[in-house]
């Protein structure tokens, strides 16, 4: 894929600059570049260390670094630091994600940036926003343990990390809709200020639920594979030939998925009757289910409960995304240009504009592919 003009979009003519690596810096980047700013990857000599990754950070560099230019400045030569704070001084947004200390240490801390520019934004993406544990170092696996997404994930006694990283993303995309509020209060104020998103407050705030419930209760909430579910049908089925989620959340769902399992004696049953009553006998009636739907087929099955209206969905796994249908067809999912100029897919962000989704505007950047271009226009 070439690059192409991009078409108007929300942060056409602001000017983001990059100080990141991993995930969560580069997603807040990309959210912004998707919307139309000019993202400047800051990038070491040789390149962000994700881009040579391997096991499950191989799709790393691809996935959250579409749309940015990409140069490369040794910020520990005095020349380096120069150019970063020349960039700086042309930028509306800084974005870091670097360990507590280290960007002060460089004299690029918020701080010491807003006494000479005002009006810049400056996001800082950390472990933990600031109090008692500010200076820790964190990971995505750390705080899921530490906020109890951990515990709730896994079965009683094995706690296990989500299957990707939720709270790198999401304290991402936190640090973008807090750095894009701040734009728009600049619009009014004139000066900028800083943004902080921490992986301890997101991975807390997906579980405000669970703490609400123990508000409430006055009980501990119990591991998701354990828990006291207020639906009778929401669960993983063994059929024939595979195995199918389906759920049925309410008296119509029950009716309805007795008929697609042409088994009126459970509708007939009184004791079964309501939902309140299905949710007291769960696990007799889960166990009923089971041994019925070993004898259906995934295919025959998926296509009833499609046409009944009721929720259901096959156990995917994330290769089988990319042939996914409604992915392909819908848009969500399209070629780019790798860095190395060979064409791979990426995932653009979920959500549409004016009935279109922000895309790709540019191929993922080499190391350092507008080094010169960038510096370039500093001088000038």
């Amino acid at each position: 894929m070439n690059e192409t003009p991009s078409r108007s979009l929300p942060l056409d003519g602001i000017r983001v600059v990059e100080f990141s690596h991993m995930v969560m810096g580069p997603t807040c980047g990309m959210v912004m570049a998707d919307l139309g700013a000019e993202v400047i990857k800051i990038e070491p000599p040789g390149g962000d260390k994700t881009r040579r990754m391997s096991g499950v950070g191989l799709g790393f560099f691809r996935s959250f670094n579409r749309n940015k230019k990409s140069v490369v400045l040794d910020l520990r030569k005095p020349e380096g630091l120069a150019s970063a704070r020349a960039l700086i001084a042309q930028s509306d947004v800084l974005v870091e994600n670097f360990r507590p200390g280290l960007m002060e240490g460089m004299g690029l801390g918020h701080e010491a940036l807003a006494v000479d520019h005002p009006q810049l934004v400056y996001v800082s993406l950390k472990g933990f926003l600031p109090g008692p544990y500010e200076n820790r170092l964190a990971l995505d696996e750390v705080v899921q343990m530490m906020a109890g997404l951990s515990y709730m994930t896994g079965p009683e006694g094995r706690p296990t990390r989500a299957g990707a990283s939720v709270n790198d993303i999401m304290g991402g995309m936190f640090g973008a809709i807090g750095a894009m509020a701040a734009l728009w209060e600049r619009q009014r104020t004139g000066r900028g200020q800083q943004v902080q998103s921490g992986l301890f407050e997101n991975c807390s705030f997906l579980v405000g639920s669970h703490l609400q419930q123990y508000l409430m209760s006055g009980e501990a909430p119990r591991p998701m594979p354990s828990r006291s579910s207020p639906w009778s049908v929401y669960d993983v089925f063994t059929l024939a030939d595979g195995q199918l989620f389906i759920a049925a959340v309410s008296d119509k769902n029950w009716r309805l998925l007795c008929e697609v399992l042409e088994r009126p004696d459970l509708l007939a049953d009184p004791a079964l009757a309501t939902n309140e009553q299905r949710v007291a006998v769960r696990p007799q009636l889960l166990q009923r289910l089971g041994e019925i739907l070993r004898t259906h087929h995934q295919a025959e099955l998926s296509a009833k409960l499609e046409a009944a209206g009721l929720p259901y969905a096959p156990i995917a796994r994330p290769d089988q995304l990319a042939t996914d249908p409604h992915l392909v067809q819908s848009g969500a999912l399209v070629p780019i240009q790798a860095e190395d100029g060979r064409a791979t897919q990426t995932m653009l962000l979920p959500f549409t504009l004016g009935g279109r989704r922000p895309g790709v505007q540019r191929p993922l950047p080499r190391v350092g592919e507008h080094t010169e271009e960038v510096l370039a226009r500093l001088i000038a």
